[in-house]
């Protein structure tokens, strides 16, 4: 979509919500004043007969004064009480047609002015439909003259201009793992890119340890990464400062010099301790080939980059605008301050150059975003909404099928998981589980079967032979990687200086992520050395397509197009291994209007209560919640039009507390799903479910060494 046709598209919606919104001030405005024609003729006729009635006490003065001698007397008297008796009744007749007069001069005008507003939105919208065929012409011209000057390019082989060895890349980037955590004790041995035999840089038992500041124990690396940490562990923190303490060791902080201190990795029992760990040692395990199946089987069958990191040695946020923008703009935390949210971001994240899906646009190359629910991260740049409405997102379903034709479009499809539980229910904050982004405290094997559904789903489809996949994680997640982060190039473009927490100059790169590159061309058992970095992906559309940069750290990222440079192989798997099974599955109920409507009940009754067990309804929200909120806004104002999107900006804009936070998440989730407006009545609490805060407070988890079961439901989740 160009600048041209996002202009018009917002044109239209701003035509359309300023008629909306006329619409219902016209009618608004005629039922105030019209209620205030019916007031003001009852006051009056009020005061016809509060008058009526004192004339009537003044002709009594004349009865006082009637006798057989002063009959004279008597008749005023009579004529006077007559007079008052229908000086009322006229008076009150007056005020009563004055009244439907006002009425009716109020109903035609509510009329005329709605009749003004539908024109004026007409005429807006025909104005809009002549722009955007101009648009369309323009973009048209503009495209065939690209694609000229790329032919001719070509022609002559100048630089980026050259026929791309694949002309369609995929990008499934996925939660909080870091290398050594995923792949560190896989052995794995294969060639590197200049085909001499290599192993994998990997964890090393007898070197890679830890020392717990409180016990003085040393905790080296080793097996037996737990498959989920929910009811068994704390979340590991991954925020700024986390990571400052996870990569510079116990005590250790930013300094105001903005210099980030010296890196050993000595840290991370420390962090994860700090984080309420019960077992701190936890964050040292790894996972093994029998459970995590498909990522190993991959990781076997084509490149596995084990100098991949994360663009910051941060959060899940800003390592994601790094993905699409080659820079945060000056974010390096998550975007957990309200105020700074609600009055910079409203609109969505912004950055000086722009986006990736900006320059595909420039370039007239098409592009989708698959959502693995309602609220992906990527909505949470600004012109995301004009972009949902041109049909730029799209959920793993429809994906699965749509790869499959022949004429699938889409140069590059970035694949963002579903993020599980943002809601912060009557059970406990949002924790992100059930879904299959591989968050911490979720399980890893529904994150398998999301890696397993999208590769198949590539490599069965008639684009295999010219496509790249590329599954990698956003950042860390604070589990242990020994590798130190090496100095990164600064993006050097204009930070907004409200996003800035930390002062940090983005010059160091963040933990290590596990990265596969997944195509026909790339040899089996590949082991790629190289330094990379989630800027890396811009690089390498840069290569293949002659997309501009967009910052100076883009720019200096190192392409894995060299990857992609051997023959079209033969052998590459159709279907992979199942994921392993956990022997103790997350209870995860369905997330539909009925639960959504009974978590609602359950968190207003609760908060009104004021329990002590949940005083944690009363506090600020948890850091990525906030920033999951305006995507709720973002995707509510989709559909929302004129009262009703202003409705939604202003509890958005009053969120101050996590019970805020939570319930504008699922009524967001209702009004998105079910078209349940804002404002409707609460649901009564079911019988059975009389009082949330009966039992024990299901936060209180078991012993932290002990894998909660849950449930032991077979029943395997789906990919999506």
């Amino acid at each position: 979509m160009s600048t041209c046709t996002k202009w018009v598209q917002q044109f239209v919606l701003t035509c359309q919500n300023w008629g909306t919104k006329v619409d219902r001030t016209c009618t608004s405005w005629a039922d105030e004043g019209s209620s205030r024609c019916s007031t003001w003729a009852d006051e009056g006729r009020q005061e016809c007969s509060t008058w009526a009635d004192e004339g009537h006490k003044e002709c009594s003065r004349w009865e006082e004064e009637c006798h057989w001698y002063t009959f004279w007397n008597c008749i005023v008297a009579w004529v006077c009480h007559g007079w008052y008796w229908i000086a009322k009744w006229v008076c009150k007749a007056w005020y009563w047609v004055a009244k439907w007069v006002c009425k009716a001069w109020y109903w035609i005008a509510k009329w005329v002015c709605k009749a003004f507003a539908w024109i004026a939105k007409l005429v807006c919208l025909a104005f809009s439909w002549v722009l955007q065929l101009i648009c369309v012409a323009w973009d048209w011209l503009r495209c065939l003259f690209l694609a000229i000057v790329d032919a001719i390019g070509r022609l002559f082989g100048r630089g980026d201009r050259r026929d791309p060895v694949v002309d369609k890349m995929f990008v499934l980037m996925l939660e909080n793992r870091s290398f050594d955590h995923v792949l560190g004790l896989s052995g794995l041995t294969g060639v590197d890119i200049g085909g001499n035999p290599t192993a994998i840089d990997g964890a090393d038992p007898a070197v890679h340890a830890n020392v717990d500041p409180v016990t003085s124990l040393s905790h080296p690396v080793g097996p037996g990464a737990d498959f989920a940490l929910k009811n068994v562990d704390a979340d590991p923190g991954h925020e700024f400062e986390n990571t400052v303490v996870a990569l510079c060791g116990n005590g250790a902080t930013f300094p105001s010099s903005h210099v980030y201190p010296a890196i050993d990795a000595s840290g991370y029992v420390a962090n994860y301790r700090a984080s309420g760990a019960g077992t701190p040692e936890r964050i040292m395990r790894c996972f093994t080939e029998d459970q995590m199946p498909v990522i190993h089987q991959l990781a076997r069958e084509f490149a596995v980059c084990d100098a991949w990191f994360s663009s910051l040695p941060g959060p899940t946020w800003p390592n994601r605008f790094f993905a699409a923008a080659g820079s945060s703009g000056g974010l390096d935390d998550s975007p957990s301050d309200l105020d700074i949210v609600t009055a910079i971001t409203v609109d969505g994240f912004r950055f000086e150059n722009g986006t990736i899906y900006d320059a595909l646009d420039d370039r007239c190359l098409p592009w989708r975003i698959v959502e693995g629910d309602e609220f992906p991260v990527s909505f949470a740049i600004a012109g995301m909404n004009l972009n949902a409405l041109q049909g730029r997102f799209t959920d793993m379903e429809d994906f699965v099928d749509e790869v499959q034709e022949a004429d699938y479009a889409p140069k590059y499809v970035f694949i963002e998981p579903k993020y599980g539980a943002h809601d912060f229910g009557i059970k406990g904050p949002g924790d992100y589980t059930c879904g299959n982004s591989m968050h911490a405290l979720d399980d890893v094997t529904r994150g398998e079967r999301l890696i397993k559904a999208t590769y198949e789903a590539i490599r069965l489809s008639p684009h295999w032979e010219r496509s790249v996949l590329v599954v990698t994680f956003d950042e860390h997640g604070g589990f242990y990687d020994h590798v130190a982060p090496p100095a990164a190039v600064p993006p050097g473009d204009t930070e907004t200086l409200s996003y800035v927490r930390h002062g940090f100059r983005f010059d160091v790169l963040g933990p290590r992520v596990p990265t596969l590159v997944i195509s026909p061309r790339v040899g089996r058992g590949t082991i790629d050395h190289t330094t990379y970095d989630h800027t890396s992906i811009l690089a390498t559309l840069r290569r293949l397509f002659g997309v501009r940069s967009l910052t100076a750290r883009d720019a200096a990222a190192q392409p894995f197009d060299h990857l992609l440079t051997g023959p079209v192989r033969s052998d590459t798997p159709q279907t992979l291994v199942d994921p392993a099974t956990n022997p103790h599955p997350l209870d995860c109920e369905a997330d539909d209007e009925p639960r959504l409507q009974r978590r609602r009940a359950e968190l207003v009754a609760g908060a009104a209560k004021g329990r002590e067990r949940l005083g944690r309804l009363t506090e600020p929200p948890e850091s990525e919640a906030v920033g999951f909120a305006q995507i709720a806004l973002q995707r509510s104002l989709l559909t929302a039009r004129g009262v009703d999107a202003e409705q939604w900006r202003t509890r958005y804009l009053a969120i101050r507390t996590a019970a805020d936070a939570s319930l504008f998440m699922i009524d967001a989730k209702l009004w998105i799903r079910y078209d349940v407006p804002l404002g409707t009545p609460l649901p009564p609490l079911s019988p059975e479910r009389p009082d949330p805060d009966d039992g024990p407070d299901p936060q209180a988890g078991g012993h932290p060494d002990q894998t909660s079961p849950t449930s032991h439901d077979d029943q395997p989740p789906t990919a999506d």
